[in-house]
């Protein structure tokens, strides 16, 4: 039965692949020849989409149905579609590896992806695009299966450019405003430069290894040396730092917000920048056969990621962008996880940060719905007056990322702090008051949303059944998704034991204290961001500590640290000059040397081709020179 149910693996990719050319090419065929575009109902477009991404959940349940059956240390399935590249020793294939790490990534990812798809069926409703919007959609899950699926690097790199294409179209969708389009190129460039790196690695590996395949580089990773492997982690960082949003490379997603919302849920919350973290956790192997000081730089990194992105949340007045910050802040939480030695809460964060996010992004959209289309949250208050299903719902997404047990983001954050407090004590200190900052950010967003004095003139309304549903589905997993791994016996560690056989080898620090100190550690994060949330409460809502509310908001983080300002200076600048200079060198030098070595070649080749005249005579001729030639020579070499 197992091998069976593997055997469909390739229906995953397949399946939103169809949706995307479907929509693309065939769709009017599909229905009926005798409509144009225009004249296809729009929600016929939406709902065939989503059943696409709907069908390929069914097959990644079935792919976690066929693992259960299988013992442990045999759940790693690889499936061979063809040889793709057979060139010397490089041998790469169109495979699918499914083991416990692939198959929980597409789970969630198609799974929440399901549920946008649905939420964007009504939220889009009225777009002059609307086709080729879900057609993006299609082709983004497309390539967010084959990159966690890929059993080689270089498969995963082509997903990994499929993402940042698709990154680009959606992102950009409304291109006819010019910071919509400048928003898309920012990440699009931003990403090449991770990219860089993730191919770098790339050749790295292969060099190392002999082998791009996941498999081979992890039983291989323990017989390379130190300073080899490290260099391939470090290069995979900066790919990584770049999907991911992390510092330097986390200037991208804040201006991401200007694509439509289902976007912003569907790539910056639940699937696109979590694909950093499960490349680094796919090579932990490689972690722990590096020098010990390369998981701190990933660690810190992810620590000072965390903090910045917090700090700067707490000054935004679009509701979105509190939500982008936000999201680079819990993705340093996953870096500082992986970096500490605790794949697993890495993990068990991204896949709560995908409930609770993609809760709270939807949301979002459903207050800018009521509110039409405006963002500003100085300009909002009191909407739960108005907005009686929205509220709740909303609310459930801030407990979760606020830590509040028993919602899903208290377990997840709690199993990093643990993790961080194992590895490092004043690393821990930092990040548990950047999960302070926290609880303090998303307070301050709720409540000048949802309560306090109204500051708007007209009406809201509430949004209808299509847009909410999504919504409920999402809350009660941000409720409930904490139970995956709960820390009071070894039995309820499941998603632990679930990837365990997928994280074999790699770079897993067991904690070294018991579960006292857990239960310390846990009563303080919630004591810490309890009274961030209550110095939150008291600002915003009771209306004192004036001078905090300065501070808290200064221009400083308003402009998160002016780091964006800054690139945007050098890049334009300094940097520009020195960009120009390399390319005049690869011009001049690079391609003047390529193509003053072709020209030669030519010039030469013309000089030949006089003696080339395909006639007898004339070759006979140059036969007979060339003899009296050498007897001449001969001759006067006798004398």
């Amino acid at each position: 039965m197992a091998e069976a149910l593997t055997n469909t693996v390739w229906f995953l990719p397949l399946a939103p692949l169809v949706g995307f050319l479907v929509l693309v090419f065939g769709f009017d065929k599909v229905f009926d020849s005798r409509n144009s575009q225009k004249n296809v109902p729009e929600k016929r477009i939406g709902w065939l989409a989503s059943g696409f991404v709907i069908t390929a959940f069914v097959f990644a349940v079935l792919q976690f149905v066929a693992l259960l059956s299988l013992d442990g240390h045999d759940r790693a399935v690889t499936k061979t579609l063809y040889s793709w590249i057979p060139v010397g020793s490089l041998k790469v294939d169109i495979s699918f590896l499914v083991d416990p790490l692939s198959v929980t990534m597409i789970l969630f990812i198609t799974g929440v992806g399901a549920l946008i798809h649905i939420y964007a069926v009504y939220y889009m409703h009225g777009d002059k695009d609307y086709r080729r919007f879900f057609s993006y959609l299609n082709l983004f899950v497309f390539s967010m299966i084959i990159l966690v699926m890929a059993d080689n690097l270089l498969l995963s790199f082509l997903g990994w450019e499929g993402v940042g294409v698709c990154s680009y179209f959606l992102i950009s969708f409304w291109f006819d405003k010019r910071e919509n389009a400048s928003a898309g190129s920012k990440a699009f460039i931003t990403n090449r430069v991770g990219d860089f790196g993730f191919m770098l690695a790339i050749f790295f590996t292969f060099q190392a290894f002999g082998s791009l395949g996941w498999q081979d580089i992890s039983h291989g990773a323990s017989s390379a040396t130190a300073s080899t492997v490290s260099i391939i982690v470090l290069l995979l960082m900066l790919g990584a730092a770049g999907k991911s949003a992390q510092i330097p490379l986390q200037v991208w997603l804040p201006n991401a917000m200007a694509g439509p919302t289902p976007v912003s849920a569907l790539i910056h919350a639940a699937t696109m920048v979590t694909a950093g973290v499960y490349l680094l956790v796919r090579v932990s192997p490689l972690l722990e056969a590096s020098y010990d000081w390369v998981p701190q730089v990933i660690m810190w990194i992810g620590l000072v990621t965390a903090l910045v992105a917090a700090l700067s949340a707490m000054a935004q007045t679009d509701i979105k962008r509190v939500l982008a910050y936000s999201t680079i802040s819990q993705l340093g939480f996953m870096f500082v996880a992986i970096g500490a030695g605790a794949p697993v809460a890495a993990i068990f964060h991204m896949i709560t940060h995908a409930f609770f996010k993609a809760l709270l992004f939807l949301g979002a959209g459903s207050v800018t719905h009521a509110m039409d289309g405006e963002q500003d949250i100085n300009k909002m208050g009191g909407l739960s007056k108005h907005l009686r299903y929205t509220t709740p719902l909303f609310l459930v997404g801030w407990l979760a990322i606020s830590g509040v047990p028993p919602f899903s983001g208290f377990w997840s954050k709690d199993e990093i702090l643990a993790g961080v407090y194992n590895n490092n004590r004043f690393a821990y200190v930092l990040l548990l008051l950047a999960a302070g900052v926290t609880g303090f950010y998303m307070t301050r967003l709720v409540l000048k949303v949802f309560f306090g004095k109204p500051n708007y003139t007209h009406t809201p309304h509430e949004s209808g059944k299509g847009i909410l549903l999504p919504l409920y589905g999402l809350a009660a997993l941000a409720i409930v998704a904490g139970i995956l791994n709960l820390p009071f016996s070894k039995d309820l560690l499941v998603l632990e034991h679930w990837l365990e056989p997928a994280l074999e080898g790699g770079f897993v620090k067991h904690l070294s204290f018991g579960g006292g100190t857990q239960w310390v550690l846990g009563i303080l994060s919630i004591i810490v961001g309890g009274l961030a949330m209550f110095l939150a409460f008291r600002i915003y809502h009771s209306n004192r500590f004036g001078s905090i509310q300065k501070v808290v908001e200064h221009q400083f983080f308003y402009k998160a640290w002016h780091i964006d300002q800054a690139l945007t200076s050098f890049v334009g600048g300094k940097g520009n000059r020195m960009f120009q200079k390399a390319a005049d060198f690869d011009t001049k030098v690079v391609d003047g040397t390529v193509m003053g070595v072709a020209s030669n070649t030519k010039k030469l080749g013309g000089v030949v081709r006089l003696f080339q005249t395909g006639k007898i005579r004339s070759y006979a001729l140059w036969v007979t020179l060339g003899a009296v030639a050498l007897l001449v020579y001969f001759l006067i070499r006798a004398l």
